[in-house]
């Protein structure tokens, strides 16, 4: 199957849009093939702001999104492959979706898969699973950090 990622990001993009907030993209920027003013980049990534008052030829397909946008009033072109986005999110809120990193094309990840395996000579039954661990009746929670 193809990457869920570009769906992600464009259903995102599009909810914050319509919450009228401005999207932000959190891009890995350590691949050459990541065309962003280098000068911008900390620690290997970049924040872009891609409202569309902010960005012009704005552009966006399943394998890159590309945009001219202005830094220091001079136009600058961007190309993002699609695997390189870390995130988008609302900068007014910080709503939005993060995604782990991502193989670039090329690099083919292997994908596990699962196996049933009965190595059992049928005479004894399968092992339990281990009990969960008492928590002492407290529900899990999350916690937000910024």
């Amino acid at each position: 199957m193809s990457s869920s990622r570009p769906y992600f990001l464009r259903a995102a993009y599009d909810w914050i849009l319509d919450n009228q907030c401005t999207p932000y993209l959190l891009v890995d920027a350590r691949d050459e093939r990541v065309q962003v003013p280098r000068e911008f980049v900390k620690n290997g990534e970049i924040v872009l702001n891609i409202n569309p008052s902010a960005v012009g030829k704005f552009f966006w397909d399943n394998d890159y999104i590309e945009f001219s946008a202005r830094f220091g009033g001079v136009a600058r072109q961007m190309h993002i492959p699609i695997w390189a986005v870390l995130a988008i999110y609302a900068k007014e809120n910080g709503e939005g979706m993060a995604f782990g990193p991502a193989e670039a094309p090329g690099v083919k990840a292997e994908s596990p898969t699962l196996q049933a395996v009965d190595d059992s000579d049928g005479n004894e039954p399968p092992p339990e699973s281990p009990a969960p661990p008492d928590k002492g009746g407290k529900r899990p929670s999350l916690k937000v950090v910024k």
